[in-house]
């Protein structure tokens, strides 16, 4: 494979120099949308689950099971995304994923029985897994280094959207009609149509065509969104000064994983799976299972309505705030002190009196802990080459997937020893491994190209 590294060189600067303009918020906006269906897909399951389980006549144990049907489906989308997204491309693996989870989120609302619900929630899990764990590594790609950080955070940004549209069904379609549990899955299946939208608009990421030696193909590319951001912004674009280091030549490897775990990078995958292990156990365990033990503490305003839509809107402000501090804080650094309010937030609600205490640090648990995810979302393509970046995202993301689904296990088991208080701290040590963890072993990415960054992270330096 013949590459001309001069070139490389040129290209990459050329995506830097580029100004934010409207072709960028259009990749935004694709990604955005994406990520939105997939927090709705994921919350919404809490909505059709009660009705699902007397229609299909549910024991508890099918019940948990498909209660964790979207967590085991995210968990093998997002390693599948990840390998394939760095053998076959990323904009493939995005359509694919999409029309994944759109088709079986439509059969699971036609479903005539357990086992089909079941089988196809799972399926719809591993679409919005693989979609999830693509977007963000795809459209890094896309973004200059100095402000990669808010324009990934706030794409993070829109899970919540997802999360709030998921409640708003949930509470006012699923009770209204006799078939709303199904309605609402249709609903969610309506992504298809962007399909459409996708397909003529979205670019391969350039990065990773000049990691595979596609040259041409690349600065085909850049020069499409050259032109776009000349019409965009109505003036001439910045002089290019080449100034990065190309990206390696790799061809595709069917040991991408264990790429993660070889030499220098092995730190920093040691710091992105015990950052989404400690993250998504706690964020499960607090906004799945806290809500059971809070009703037997005798607060049960944390099963209304207005406690769910106060808990998820807060969610938008964590996310957009998160994104625009790692800015200024740096990513590892922000990751940190989000982390450390979650778990004075959790504290705070372990020892709340009454409803308004109650509802006042649910709302700062939400905000910090989703806020974390903006950073983790920014945080974890930045540490990896461009040749393995989907696979480390995918792999990361799946990890932390596992400490979803031991979450509720895990507390609940330890509740009848450690009682209420101290499930809480229990979480919150969870929480602290992630915190030693990022100020200890991560790295700095705010500002810096992600071949900098990926240069640091493969040397040890």
């Amino acid at each position: 494979m013949t590459v001309d590294p001069v070139r490389e060189d040129e290209l990459l600067a050329r995506i830097e120099r580029l100004p934010m303009s409207r072709p960028h918020y259009s990749l935004l906006w694709q990604g955005g949308l994406g990520y939105t269906f997939d927090g709705m897909d994921g919350a919404i399951v809490a909505f059709i689950l009660p009705v699902a389980a007397a229609v299909f006549a549910l024991s508890h144990a099918e019940q948990g099971v498909l209660a964790s049907s979207t967590l085991i489906g995210f968990l093998f989308g997002a390693l599948a995304a990840g390998l394939l997204g760095d053998r076959i491309g990323r904009r493939g693996v995005m359509m694919y994923a999409l029309a994944l989870y759109a088709a079986a989120s439509l059969v699971a609302a036609l479903a005539p029985n357990w086992p089909v619900l079941l089988g196809f929630r799972i399926l719809a899990g591993v679409g919005t897994g693989a979609e999830s764990a693509i977007i963000a590594p795809f459209l890094s790609e896309f973004v200059p280094g100095r402000l990669r950080g808010r324009f990934i955070g706030s794409l993070a940004g829109f899970f919540a959207f997802g999360f709030v549209g998921a409640a708003l069904l949930g509470y006012f379609l699923v009770p209204t009609f006799a078939d709303g549990w199904r309605i609402v899955q249709v609903i969610t299946a309506l992504p298809i149509l962007m399909l459409l939208w996708w397909r003529r608009a979205l670019p391969e990421s350039p990065r990773y065509l000049l990691s595979r030696g596609r040259t041409a193909e690349a600065e085909a590319v850049v020069e499409r969104m050259e032109d776009r951001v000349r019409v965009a912004t109505g003036a001439q674009l910045p002089p290019v000064s080449p100034t990065i280091a190309a990206a390696p030549v790799e061809p595709p490897t069917s040991s991408a994983l264990l790429a993660l775990w070889r030499g220098a990078l092995a730190r920093q995958t040691a710091t992105t799976w015990a950052l989404w292990f400690s993250i998504t156990f706690a964020y499960y365990g607090f906004f799945t299972f806290i809500p059971s033990l809070l009703i037997q503490e005798g607060l049960t305003i944390s099963k209304s309505f207005g406690y769910s839509i106060a808990i998820y809107l807060a969610q938008v402000p964590g996310y957009y705030s998160a994104a625009f501090v790692s800015e200024r804080l740096d990513r590892k650094r922000t990751i940190a002190g989000y982390l450390t309010g979650g778990a004075l937030s959790a504290i705070g609600l372990a020892t709340a009196v009454g409803n308004t205490q109650l509802l006042i640090f649910g709302m700062l648990l939400s905000f910090f802990m989703n806020g974390t995810y903006a950073c983790l979302y920014s945080y974890t393509p930045e540490v990896y080459p461009t040749a393995i970046r989907a696979t480390g995202m995918g792999a990361a993301s799946a990890f932390g997937r596992i400490g979803g689904i031991l979450s509720p296990i895990i507390i609940g088991s330890a509740y009848t020893t450690l009682g209420f208080f101290g499930v809480f701290v229990l979480t919150c040590a969870v929480l602290a491994v992630g915190v030693l963890a990022v100020l200890l072993l991560g790295v700095s990415t705010k500002g810096r190209t992600l071949e900098d960054i990926a240069a640091e992270t493969s040397s040890g330096h």
